[in-house]
Order: C-alpha cells, then structure tokens, then sequence
C-alpha cells in the first residue's frame, strides 16, 4: 500500500458580512480560530515541558511494548490511576486506537494515548510493571469522585467491548487459517474491536471517503469542536463529540471552507436526516443493533454519502454486528491472496464484495469483522513498526520513519461504493 503525504486542510480567510454574527455562529467563529493551527501543521508529539518530565512510578518506561517506550505524564487535572482487568493478550492500544476504526485518540506522551469517551476524557497506558502488559486508565477533570470514575470505568469497558473474550476468539481464527495464525504468533494478541457511540462512528467514517487518516483525524476534530470543550492533554484540546441538534446547526459552507469538500453535503445531509428519524437520530442508530445485519446496512444506506463500505464500518464498529466485513481494496486484496485467488486479477463488483464478505463469514464465522481487522492491520505499512516491536526487532531509523510518516496511512477506496 502507498502511502501519500498528508493533504493540508486550507481555512478559508474570507471575511463575513459586517452585520453581527449570532452567537451560535460567534461560538463556531471562535472554535475555527482555535482549530486552525491544528488544521495548518500537526502539533509535536509532547509540546508541554510540564508533562514531559513528569512519570507516574507505576508506568516507567518498557521498549517490549509496542509505541510504549515512555513514561506517562502525571494527570493534568488530578485524580488517580486505575488499572482495568484487561492483560496485553486482551488489549493492545496500538493495535487497536490508531488502527482505523475510530479517528479520535491522541498520543499525549510515548505510550500514553488520551481521548473522550462518552462524555469522559481519559488516557490509557500499559503497565510495564505488570508481566501480563495490563492497561490502566485515567479520569481527566475526575471532580465527581468515587462515582464518576465509576461511570467513566464502565464507559471505557463498553467502548472496549471487554465481554468479548479476545483470547479465545484468536485461537479458532488461527485454528482456521495459516495467516491469521501467523499474525497472532507476531502481534501477541491484543487488537479489539470498539463498541463505538453510533453517532459518532458514523460521522467519523462520512469523514473517510477516500481520505488518509491523518487528514480524517483533522476533520473529526473540526466535527469535535463543536461539542463541549472537556480540557487539554499534552497539547491537544478534547471535546465531547456533540450532538446530532448541535451538529445540523452547522452549514455545508463552513465545513467546505475548513477543507471537507464534497463530504460537506453529507455530514449536513445526514445530520438532518438523523434529526427527522423516529425518536430522534441516536435512538433510531442504537435501535440498530437489535436488528440483522443485511437490515442494519439497508438503514444505513437510505443516509446521505452512506454507502455498503461506510455502513458495514459503522456496523461492525458501532453496532454490534461483529461479522460486518468492510471491502476496499486491501480486504480484497486479502481475500484473493488467501481465500479466493480464483478471483485475483477480476475487477470487484458488488456481487463479488457480497462473495468476499461471505468469504470471511465462512472462515471465521460470527465474529468474521474481528478476524478481518486483524488481517487489515497485517497489511498497513503504518503498522509494521508495531509488527517489528513486538518482536523487539525494530530500530531507530524505522522508529523516525513512523514518528514522520505514520499517519499517511491512505483509507483506501471502497470499491464497493462508500
């Protein structure tokens, strides 16, 4: 897979009317300005001395761990951290946060990945002291005590779907086939699938047509600004994703001029779509994970800019359908390397997408979407340093090369219609 430099996004600096803005338009006037430097040039790894030099004893620094060569900076607004009963078998942070499936993690420090989860800020770590490679989580802006970190703990649990034993998933995968048995030998175990906020994974995944997830991340934090401000974390600003209310206020004009492009349509199209839905957009969304999936994807579809390859995304990410399988180019290409070559070289149709989901669906049965992710990970050029980490093989020029290039990773074409 190439990978292509990232497209800056261009802020328009055109000048609106004299007259006064309402304040709605004065409140997305004042979160552009504060966005645009994050739109013109990425901000650095670690920008606040403060954190850089700060450790939690509990988390020092381990080079056996995938991205996780560093300590964890002290919490920026108090509170503690808390260890989930989740071991590096079950949960990989970096094979699971900067994979593809969500586009709002930051890396606040090495090995520290910061993002919102609901309406929580928090960070996760592994812990280097512990020999299984557990996870620890903390509460940023934790001044609720005892019961909102009890909230926040169970937010994270279903955003990480912890009632699906990972382990025990991976041994009929490698049982099944050669190559997913080969990966699992290489990463160790860890890579999940999130059980995202439907509302949120699907405006993340309107934002991916034909994008790079560098300039996706950037687009979502567009999207993101418009929720309520949660605090800074190592230089990033953190934002509960807002509302569908929130988001149909916003015009097709202002995302065009913050470089959306032709995705502007739809992001406003959706969202008022979503609105007219019964009960309100999220509950019709969440209403989706009682129903079958060839069901879920029809709903989808009737959304603007909603495709078969968009849809089963939110599907498989957000909706509990976990034998979704999303075909671009790289799931086909790995379905006619090891399932079907007899169709390598053929120019994929939808009737052929259904026959490469099918195809996953044979091999892995009803958690296919989560062998499939596996297997899409193997093939990111983004992800070969962590495949190389985790066997402590990788060296410092290859480290650089991630550090630079790491998120020119292109979200490929979906062949199958977005």
């Amino acid at each position: 897979m190439r990978a292509h430099p990232v497209p800056t996004l261009l802020v328009s600096t055109k000048l609106r009317p004299s007259h006064a803005p309402s304040p709605l338009v004065a409140t997305m006037n004042e979160r552009r300005r504060r966005i645009k430097p994050l739109l013109a040039t990425p901000p650095p790894p670690n920008p606040n001395p403060n954190l850089k030099n700060s450790t939690v004893p509990s988390i020092p620094t381990r080079r056996s761990l995938p991205l996780g060569d560093g300590a964890a900076p002290a919490p920026a607004h108090g509170g503690a951290w808390e260890p989930l009963p989740l071991p590096r078998s079950e949960l990989s942070l970096p094979l699971t946060l900067p994979t593809g499936q969500t586009f709002r993690w930051r890396r606040t420090s090495p090995g520290l990945f910061t993002g919102v989860v609901g309406p929580h800020l928090v960070s996760l770590s592994h812990l280097p002291d512990d020999p299984r490679g557990g996870v620890a989580f903390l509460l940023h802006g934790g001044g609720g005590g005892a019961a909102a970190s009890a909230a926040a703990r169970a937010a994270v649990a279903d955003y990480l779907n912890v009632g699906v034993s990972l382990a025990e998933l991976w041994r009929g995968f490698a049982a099944a086939d050669p190559r997913f048995a080969e990966l699992a030998e290489t990463l160790g175990g860890g890579a999940r699938v999130l059980r995202q906020d439907p509302v949120e994974c699907l405006f993340q995944f309107l934002c991916s047509s034909n994008n790079n997830i560098g300039r996706i991340e950037k687009m979502v934090g567009v999207l993101s600004s418009f929720g309520n401000y949660l605090g800074s974390v190592g230089g990033f600003d953190f934002h509960e994703f807002p509302s569908i209310d929130r988001l149909s206020l916003v015009s097709e004009s202002e995302l065009r001029e913050t470089g959306f492009g032709y995705r502007a349509k739809y992001i406003v199209g959706t969202a008022k779509a979503l609105l007219a839905k019964p009960g309100g957009g999220a509950e019709w969304l969440s209403s989706l994970r009682r129903l079958d999936l060839d069901e879920v994807i029809d709903a989808l579809c009737t959304l603007p800019g909603v495709g078969p390859k968009v849809a089963a995304c939110v599907a498989l990410f957000s909706l509990d359908q976990h034998h979704a399988i999303p075909v671009d180019t790289h799931v086909w290409q790995i379905a006619t390397r090891y399932f079907i070559p007899e169709l390598a070289g053929k120019s994929l149709t939808p009737k052929l997408c259904s026959r490469v989901a099918d195809a996953f669906v044979t091999k892995f049965g009803k958690y296919a979407g989560w062998a499939q992710n596996v297997l899409f990970i193997g093939e990111l050029s983004s992800q070969k340093v962590i495949l190389s980490s985790a066997n402590n093989t990788a060296d410092k020029k290859e480290s650089t090369k991630r550090k630079r290039g790491g998120n020119n990773i292109v979200v490929a074409a979906a062949l199958c219609g977005e």
